[in-house]
C-alpha cells in the first residue's frame, strides 16, 4: 500500500466570504500547508509525509502552534529540510494556488468537509473523513487491522457512518488544553 498526499484546508472550508478576500497569511494552518506543498516539490511524496508527521508531532505532542513560523521551521528541519524551505514556500505564490486547487478539486469530487480525508484507489476512489480515533494504535499490527476494517467499510458503497462517544485522547496537547478529564 502506498500513500499519496494531497491538501485540504479547514480554514478554506470555514471561510464564508469570497475567496479573493481570504488572507493566506492569517488562515489557521495555511502557512503550514503551503510549506507542505514545497516539501512535496522538494522531497516528493516521502518529503511531504515526513513533514506532515513532524508538524503533527510538534502540534499534538509538543503543544506548539501550527500558526507559529518557528514551529513550521522546526518541523521542516525535523523532516530533513533546511529551515529556509518555509520562507521559500511563503515567498512562492504557486504554493497558495496549489493548496487552493487541490482543496477545491477534493471538495468538488468527494464533497469532503473535514480532515483527515482519505481517498482510496490512487486518489480516484471513494473518500472518507476519518477514521477519528481517540488514541493512536499501540502497535503496527493494531494499526494494520484498524485500516483493513476502515478500508472495507469505505469500499462498501452502502456504508455511510458510524459514531459513538469518544475516550479522552492520551495526547499531551489535549491534556494541556482541556485537562486530564476532557
Amino acid at each position: 500500500m502506498s500513500v499519496t498526499w494531497g491538501l485540504f484546508s479547514l480554514a478554506i472550508v470555514n471561510w464564508d466570504k469570497p475567496m479573493e478576500e481570504f488572507d493566506p497569511d492569517r488562515g489557521v494552518g495555511v502557512r503550514s500547508l503551503r510549506t507542505a506543498v514545497k516539501a512535496r516539490e522538494v522531497g516528493g511524496n516521502d518529503g511531504i509525509g515526513a513533514y506532515y508527521q513532524a508538524i503533527g508531532h510538534r502540534v499534538f505532542d509538543l503543544v506548539e502552534s501550527v500558526n507559529e513560523i518557528d514551529t513550521i521551521r522546526a518541523a521542516a528541519v525535523d523532516a530533513g529540510f533546511d529551515a529556509s524551505l518555509v520562507d521559500d514556500a511563503l515567498a512562492d505564490d504557486s504554493t497558495w494556488e496549489t493548496l487552493k486547487s487541490e482543496h477545491t478539486i477534493l471538495c468538488d469530487e468527494t464533497r469532503s468537509f473535514g480532515v483527515p480525508t482519505i481517498r482510496l484507489e490512487g486518489g480516484q476512489g471513494p473518500a472518507l473523513f476519518g477514521p477519528v480515533i481517540s488514541n493512536p494504535p499501540e502497535s503496527t499490527e493494531e494499526a494494520v487491522e484498524l485500516w483493513r476494517h476502515v478500508r472495507w467499510l469505505t469500499a462498501y458503497d452502502n456504508f455511510a457512518e458510524l459514531k459513538r462517544d469518544r475516550l479522552p485522547p492520551d495526547l499531551e496537547a489535549y491534556k494541556q488544553r482541556y485537562g486530564d478529564g476532557g
